[in-house]
């Protein structure tokens, strides 16, 4: 492992752990206060559960690298996620292929895209950055590598996921979702979404942050979008705070939309205004098509405040913190507030 430079890091008050409780959503002003570390957050509904993994480390004093990880391997290994993961949905010509990066307090980075064969796609991330002098590794290339640090291979394309390929390939119609997690809702599974994002603040005052996303069904193969983009699909500074992004990622990535959330906050900017003047950059540039988007941001800054913002309304973030594991947050959205 490579030496890394030591920041400086603040000391925070550990906070007691209450009981888990079946989750709740709660309106955008009942937030809880901030600076209560630790705190980790995290895009969607699904992150509820990511969070609880996530907390196991917080709350035993552990590092929030090891928790974003930790956490977001949550819904890679959900069978009935089918857009994050070893269940996702395939490209056009039914390859399941597989993005994530990672982020820690001191700056390093690690990311994976296309890759294929490999159910854990963060846990490559963080190799790539702790054993490589790389900070991204792509296709067959990450594939290999993962083999060589000793990840077995297995095949992801799950007969549920070729099913819905071959059907789609009927009329081979690629079009993104808006919301995607409101589709495709059965009993006794869980919803699906487009990407997780994840951000933590340990009991030292540290920020992660990780991404994890199998990418748009039946996308063009070899297709990328932000979740793996350091500064797209995420960005951390450890004076400032963390951002990570859900939603088209091709816009993201346009308007380096994570990188842009965590400048906005060194100038002074709230999470959840930085998110929203993020989208509106996104809707300004384009606004027609803007119309049939969906892009939102997650931010949390230095102290612990955080917020989100989306173009459409339907996004929702999940928050987990000492005096609760449970919230569901509904996140603010452009032509919600604009009808």
């Amino acid at each position: 492992m490579f030496n890394r430079r030591k920041f400086l890091r603040i000391s925070a008050v550990s906070a007691s752990i209450t009981a888990l409780s079946k989750y709740s959503t709660v309106k955008a002003a009942d937030l809880i206060a901030p600076g209560n570390l630790p705190i980790v957050i995290s895009t969607w509904d699904f992150g509820i559960a990511a969070n609880k993994e996530a907390w196991k480390t917080l709350a035993s004093g552990g590092r929030a690298l090891d928790a974003v990880e930790a956490g977001v391997k949550i819904p890679e290994a959900d069978m009935n996620n089918h857009t994050v993961g070893r269940a996702g949905y395939p490209d056009r010509d039914g390859h399941v292929t597989l993005d994530a990066c990672i982020m820690d307090e001191f700056g390093n980075c690690g990311s994976v895209a296309a890759m294929e064969n490999i159910a854990h796609p963060i846990t490559v991330a963080r190799l790539v950055m702790e054993k490589t002098p790389h900070v991204m590794l792509v296709g067959d290339g990450a594939t290999q590598f993962a083999v060589e640090q000793g990840i077995k291979k297995e095949k992801l394309l799950t007969p549920e996921s070729e099913e819905a390929w071959k059907k789609w390939l009927v009329k081979a119609e690629y079009s993104p979702k808006i919301n995607i997690e409101n589709e495709q809702r059965r009993p006794g599974s869980k919803y699906n979404h487009d990407t997780i994002g994840m951000l933590a603040i340990d009991v030292k005052g540290n920020i992660s942050g990780a991404c994890t996303t199998s990418g748009m069904a039946f996308k063009l193969h070899g297709r990328v979008g932000d979740s793996p983009i350091i500064g797209a699909g995420l960005y951390v500074d450890n004076e400032v705070g963390g951002a990570t992004s859900t939603g088209v990622g091709e816009e993201v990535i346009r308007n380096v939309g994570s990188f842009l959330v965590v400048e906005l906050m060194r100038q002074g900017y709230s999470p959840e205004d930085a998110c929203k003047e993020a989208v509106n950059r996104i809707i300004k540039k384009k606004p027609v098509a803007a119309k049939n988007l969906q892009v939102g941001f997650l931010a949390i800054n230095k102290k612990g405040e955080y917020g989100a913002y989306a173009i459409q309304e339907g996004f929702s973030f999940a928050v987990c913190d000492s005096k609760k594991q449970d919230l569901l947050i509904p996140g603010k959205s452009f032509y919600k507030e604009s009808k």
